[in-house]
């Protein structure tokens, strides 16, 4: 738990009440979770939970099911499951909307599962339900090697498109491509813009997820094709940009900004089944796996976060309850 925003040392690990279960909620046993970006902010101070969410941090988890609500349907005491969270992950249990409960796809372990849900949720709701990414695609995933990076390449790649990344490293950017990504782009010495196009012969990026938000803005526009569809869901690298609408009308392309955390409890089931159906089978197959950078026991979470903020990572950071 958080009393106070600052820096890691601000994190405590407290003894607290249960959560209560309500009629349409699961109670899980938290067996671990996994650090999102937006867990450093909400410790900053920066990013407050929706109301009536927890106030303990913590977007997703894996567990078994310890109770059920009254008019919960579909999940037994006993399930092993994992679940999209609006806060309440960094602990030992946490209530959850009978929606954005999740099976764990088969072949994968109890732990690897809290490095899905969060990632799974964001990358399929803004790739195919709002940007409709296709076979053939060109689709350039900015922070290839970040959580949401590394399950967009191995997303795309499976559905069959033609997968460009960016990254900040040679070891980095060989690690995206042993997950499918087809073109690597070191953003320190290259520019994102000038390479998209010469390796689409002038063509373009047709879908871009971008976690930059301003800094990346006008670049990101030059880089789309006709009809492109730019979906932006970070602002890492600030929130104010300029933007040529001109650039943009020309090639008929769209902006799309989201957030998942604050979408009603029926939006983000609905992105849970849809997950449940389309994705993992692709995780169940091989297609697309888990990348857990590091586990971490949750009475040191503090620790993970200046992992993440050293920004040594490679895909995802999970706590261990």
């Amino acid at each position: 738990m958080v009393r106070e925003p600052g820096g890691p040392e601000v994190l405590e690990y407290a003894e607290v009440p249960d959560p209560e279960v309500g009629p349409d909620e699961v109670l899980i046993d938290v067996t671990a979770t996994a650090v999102n970006r937006a867990d450093l902010l909400q410790r900053q101070g920066h990013y407050d939970p929706p109301p009536g969410a927890s106030a303990v941090i913590g977007l997703e988890c894996s567990g078994t099911v310890a109770a059920v609500g009254a008019s919960v349907t579909g999940h037994r005491v006993g399930d092993q499951v994992c679940a999209l969270l609006s806060g309440g992950g960094y602990a030992t249990r946490v209530a959850v909307p009978a929606g954005q409960v999740m099976p764990v796809p088969d072949g994968v372990d109890l732990v690897s599962a809290a490095a899905l849900p969060e990632v799974a949720a964001t990358v399929w709701s803004n790739v195919m339900m709002v940007a409709g990414l296709g076979p053939g695609d060109v689709f350039l995933v900015h922070g290839g090697a970040g959580g949401i990076g590394t399950f967009a390449i191995q997303l795309g790649a499976a559905l069959g498109a033609r997968v460009l990344t960016t990254g900040g490293s040679a070891e980095k950017l060989a690690f995206c491509s042993s997950l499918g990504a087809d073109v690597t782009i070191d953003y320190h010495d290259q520019d994102f813009v000038e390479v998209v196009r010469e390796v689409t012969d002038g063509h373009g990026a047709d879908v871009i997820l971008d976690n930059m938000g301003a800094a990346y803005l006008g670049r990101n526009v030059s880089a789309l094709a006709v009809e492109g569809r730019l979906v932006v869901i970070g602002m890492q690298g600030g929130t104010k940009g300029e933007l040529d609408l001109g650039a943009l009308m020309r090639k008929r392309a769209a902006i799309v900004a989201t957030t998942l955390r604050a979408r009603p409890v029926a939006e983000k089931s609905a992105i849970c089944r849809a997950v449940t159906e389309h994705v993992w089978p692709l995780v169940s197959d091989g297609s697309i796996k888990p990348v857990v950078d590091t586990t971490i026991p949750l009475a040191d979470a503090a620790e993970a976060h200046r992992r993440m903020e050293s920004g040594g990572h490679t895909g995802k950071i999970v706590l261990v309850a």
